[in-house]
Parts: structure tokens; C-alpha cells; sequence
């Protein structure tokens, strides 16, 4: 086996050489949702007409579409070139992506630039959770596990206040200049702190990994049209088993496979993906419908949907702390199981909300849905990186990476299908307000009162069971965690 190990030198601290690591998933987190808040200014100086807003839409879903089909294919790609190596080559291709969106005149260029971008970011968080292994013995990871997600977390929290602030004092092509210089400066730190990763010198499948990312690819594409159930979801989706079909064989035909049939064999490994699937598609029914129930039947201000869904976000990164302090003392289920229990709390508690929820009761709830999402971070990404070969762990990362986005992006999808149907059941029978004749001032304006009210109550209805089918998720995943079996000092190293 080839190291790649550099010759003996000073030791660097490794929660020193841990820094640059986390500032650079933090600048990746922070371009995934920077575009909410500068995407209005965008259309308005590319010319792009508001009746375009959902093909200006794939500014975000191209950026979630680049991001999760690199992640199988990098992650194993880093455990063969070295970690560093390919951290750096990733960092680049992000600063590339950046400049190439700053500098575009025309939507379509931003889009492909976006997912180009995309590419690079995505690849930054798995590589970084295998990097983790390379600085700590296996003993030692959680904490600094948790440290990288909360820098993640902190990242995608910052992203539309950052926007707002770029937005005031200068034009948008700054979200993108600034990764210029940001990523440079992660990467001076990196050379001297971090040293080089050690190699696992093998034959990189490169179809099967085309073959897991355009089935990937097609699957978010296709869940991004459920609403519309046209032709065109269908054959995203029949794409999407097709080449997941032919992925499979190619895993069992391959010399070195993508990823090799004997990680999901191993129980911990396939329980954190099937855990974090699960995580995915609750978090995005809460980050979701925070903010939409706040600016529908709560009346307020998009800002004000904002800050209210912060109050969930925000203790996320406390939760990946403390999560990965506990799983340096304890089994890996046991912070995970403590953390679903909490946010099926919160779930259930928000469920529960009437039109006159109001603090401290809505920053409780709210909290402890984040912090109990937080506390998973730490013993999920352990739970599936220790329990596999080091030279596995880079596609390890990279798939326990892409299935919470996955189960976001199937989350998101159900969510609006389901939602769709469930909210004209609930309106069904409720007639427009209209005039009729010799009705009198005040039984016309009772009339709008009482249609008003009967919206609000199936609004109201609608986001209860949102929140309670996000509670359901979170138990269902307690079930699957119970299988996410610590064994130190058998696979671990």
C-alpha cells in the first residue's frame, strides 16, 4: 500500500489542522441557501420575468443537484488519491464555480455554473468527515465530528443573513466573488496544517459511479415535478431505475466497485444510511413549513418567517456538540435515540399550535426540534465511517452524506404531492364570499370573516399534520437506529 504519508516533521495539533477543514465546509453550507435571499435581485438584473420563477428555482434545485451526485463518486475518488488531495482539487472546482457565477450574464450559464459550483461544495463535507479519521483515532472523533457539523449547520443558518448583508452594501455577484478569497485562505492554512492522507491505491469504477449519479440525479429531478405527474416525471423516475438497476450490477460485476457490496453487510453502516434518510425528509417538513405556516395563517413578514425557522436552526449546532462529546462516552445509538426522541417531541409539541402560538412556547418547541436533530450529527457520520476499512471511508462519507439529502429531496416531494390533495379536501365545499342580492354591508363583510377563518382553520389543520407526520418519521428512525451497533475495536480504525 502506498501512503503517501509525508517524511516525519513537527506534529500539528490536530483540532489546529481541523480549522481550515471546517471554515471550508462552512463557506460550501453557506452558498446553499445564500441564493434565497439574493435570487429577486438576481432576476431582476438578468431580465427574467416573474412568471419565470420556477425556472429561476433551479439556481437552488441545480446547486442541491450537483451537490448530492458528486458526493459516492468523490468520496471514493479521495480514499484512492488521498483526502487532502482531493479536499483541495474540490475547494478549487468550488472557487472556479463561484467566479463563473459571478461573471454570467444570462440565467441558463448561472444555473450550469451553479451546479458546477455544486460540485466541488458537495464533495467538501464527505471528505471531511473522512479527514476526521485521518487527524483522531477512532476514540477521539466524535467531538470533532460534531465540530464539522456544526460548522456545516452554522454555514446553511449564516447563508440568507450573509446574502441580505452582500445585497444592502453590494451587488450579487459578491455572494460568488467572496468565495474567491475565502476559499484561498482555506487552502493556505491547509497546505502547511494538514498533512498529506494515506492512499488506497485501487481502480476507480467511474461508470458505476456516472451510473449512481445520473440515477440520483433523475431521481431529484423527477421529485422535483411530483406536483405536476406529467410524462416527463415518469420518465425522470423510470430513468432513475434504470440506472440504479444497472448501478447493482455493475456492483456485483465490478472488480473494485463504487462501493462494495460488503458495506452493506455491515449492520451500523446500513442502519446510520437508512437513519439519516429518514432525518433528511423530517428536517425538510420543518424547514419547510416553519416558514410558510409563519407567513400564511400566522401573518408575518418573510423576514419574520426567517428569524422564526432560526430558532430551529440555530440550536442545531449546539446539538452537534454536545452529540459528538456524548458519542465519545457512549454507544453510537444512544445520542442518536436521544436526539430523534427530542425532535418527535418538538414535532409533536408544534403540532399542537393554534393561531395564538407565541413565544416562550414557539422558541421551546422549535429548539428542541433542532437541538435533538443536532445531537444525530456526530454518531451517524461515526456509526457509518468507523464501521468500515479505512480505505472505504471517503465512500462511506460520501454516501452517508448524499442519503440525507436524498431523503430531503423525497421529503420535500411527498410534502408537496400530499399537501396539495390534503388542502383542497379540507377547503372542499368552502364557496368564494361573492355578494348576493339583498345582502346587507354587515352580512357580507361576516361572510368574508367566516371564509377567512375557514382557510386559516384548514391552513392551520394542514401544517398540524405536517408536523405530526414529521413526528412519525423520527419514531420510525428510532426503530432503525436501534441497529446502528457499536463493536469498538472490531472494525473501528
Amino acid at each position: 500500500m502506498d501512503t503517501g504519508i509525508d517524511k516525519p516533521r513537527r506534529r500539528i495539533p490536530p483540532y489546529l489542522a481541523l480549522a481550515p477543514i471546517c471554515v471550508g465546509v462552512f463557506i460550501a453550507a453557506d452558498d446553499q441557501t445564500v441564493i434565497v435571499t439574493v435570487l429577486p435581485q438576481i432576476m431582476l438584473d438578468l431580465k427574467v420575468q416573474i412568471t419565470e420563477l420556477s425556472r429561476a428555482s433551479w439556481t437552488i434545485t441545480g446547486y442541491l443537484l450537483g451537490y448530492v451526485a458528486a458526493m459516492p463518486l468523490i468520496g471514493r475518488l479521495s480514499d484512492v488519491w488521498g483526502h487532502r488531495n482531493i479536499y483541495i482539487a474540490s475547494m478549487l472546482l468550488f472557487m472556479v464555480g463561484s467566479a463563473l457565477a459571478a461573471l454570467t450574464t444570462d440565467l441558463t450559464a448561472l444555473i450550469a455554473a451553479r451546479v458546477f459550483q455544486a460540485v466541488g461544495a458537495g464533495a467538501l463535507i464527505p471528505i471531511s468527515i473522512a479527514m476526521v479519521g485521518d487527524l483522531f483515532p477512532p476514540g477521539e472523533r466524535g467531538v470533532p465530528l460534531g465540530i464539522m457539523g456544526a460548522s456545516a449547520e452554522a454555514g446553511g443558518v449564516i447563508g440568507p443573513l450573509w446574502g441580505g448583508l452582500i445585497i444592502r452594501y453590494l451587488d450579487w455577484p459578491w455572494v460568488f466573488w467572496i468565495n474567491i478569497p475565502l476559499g484561498a485562505a482555506v487552502l493556505l492554512l491547509m497546505i502547511p496544517l494538514v498533512k498529506s492522507s494515506p492512499r488506497f491505491p485501487a481502480k476507480v469504477d467511474y461508470l458505476g459511479g456516472g451510473l449512481l449519479a445520473v440515477s440520483l440525479s433523475t431521481l431529484t429531478l423527477g421529485m422535483a415535478r411530483i406536483d405536476s405527474f406529467d410524462l416527463l416525471m415518469l420518465a425522470y423516475f423510470a430513468a432513475s431505475l434504470a440506472t440504479l438497476g444497472l448501478f447493482v450490477v455493475r456492483v456485483r460485476k465490478a472488480d473494485d466497485p463504487l462501493l462494495p457490496p460488503s458495506m452493506f453487510r455491515i449492520l451500523a453502516f446500513s442502519a446510520a444510511n437508512g437513519v439519516h434518510l429518514l432525518i433528511g425528509g423530517a428536517l425538510i417538513i420543518g424547514m419547510v413549513t416553519v416558514p410558510l405556516m409563519a407567513n400564511t395563517v400566522l401573518g408575518q413578514t418573510p423576514l419574520g418567517g426567517g428569524l422564526m425557522l432560526m430558532r430551529m436552526t440555530a440550536a442545531i449546532p449546539f446539538g452537534a456538540l454536545l452529540g459528538g462529546f456524548a458519542c465519545q462516552r457512549l454507544d453510537y445509538r444512544a445520542p442518536t435515540v436521544i436526539g430523534l426522541a427530542l425532535a418527535a417531541l418538538g414535532f409533536g409539541l408544534m403540532s399542537q399550535w393554534g393561531l395564538d402560538i407565541g413565544d416562550p412556547s414557539m422558541t421551546v418547541h422549535l429548539a428542541i426540534v433542532g437541538f435533538g436533530f443536532g445531537l444525530l450529527i456526530a454518531p451517524i457520520a461515526l456509526a457509518a465511517t468507523n464501521s468500515v476499512e479505512p480505505g472505504l471511508r471517503g465512500a462511506a462519507a460520501g454516501l452517508i452524506t448524499a442519503s440525507r439529502v436524498v431523503g430531503m429531496t423525497i421529503g420535500l416531494a411527498m410534502l408537496t404531492a400530499w399537501g396539495t390533495g390534503r388542502f383542497q379536501d379540507l377547503v372542499a365545499g368552502m364557496a368564494l364570499p361573492f355578494p348576493l342580492p339583498g345582502d346587507t354591508a354587515e352580512q357580507s363583510a361576516q361572510r368574508l370573516t367566516d371564509f377567512e377563518t375557514g382557510l386559516s382553520d384548514a391552513g392551520l389543520s394542514l401544517f398540524s399534520d405536517f408536523f405530526s407526520i414529521a413526528m412519525v418519521v423520527c419514531i420510525v428512525a428510532i426503530g432503525v437506529a436501534v441497529f446502528m451497533v457499536w463493536k469498538p475495536g472490531k472494525s473501528e480504525s
